[in-house]
């Protein structure tokens, strides 16, 4: 297996997941996510229906490997009862989706599908 270097990071991406009965939590917790880490990350859409390979709703937050440790460790111990997904972004999608995975909470199965598996 060809070793992948840290600095092939380019950016992290975390999904919040949730579903109808979780929309008002999920949204809460985008709101303490922004006021917390404004100008840190980049907030994406509130999607509510699966969007690309996310089985589930989500959103996406975006942020670079300089701030990995503070922002991961806060979803740690903040997600609560939401489950998210957090990738590297290295420029193959297929494997940071499928092989470099970090989920808190449950995890899913993606449709890689889309990814071109």
């Amino acid at each position: 297996m060809n070793e992948i270097a840290v600095t092939d990071i380019g950016s992290w991406h975390a999904h919040v997941y949730f579903d109808a009965a979780s929309r008002d939590a999920a949204f809460a917790l985008r709101e303490r996510i922004v006021a917390q880490f404004d100008g840190k990350m980049e907030m994406g859409r509130f999607h509510e229906r699966p969007v690309g390979p996310h089985p589930q709703w989500s959103y996406q937050v975006a942020f670079t490997p300089a701030h990995y440790a503070e922002i991961s460790a806060w979803l740690i111990l903040n997600h609560g009862a939401l489950d998210v997904f957090m990738h590297p972004n290295t420029g193959n999608s297929l494997r940071d989706h499928r092989d470099c995975a970090v989920w808190l909470g449950r995890s899913y199965t993606l449709n890689l599908q889309v990814l071109g598996a």
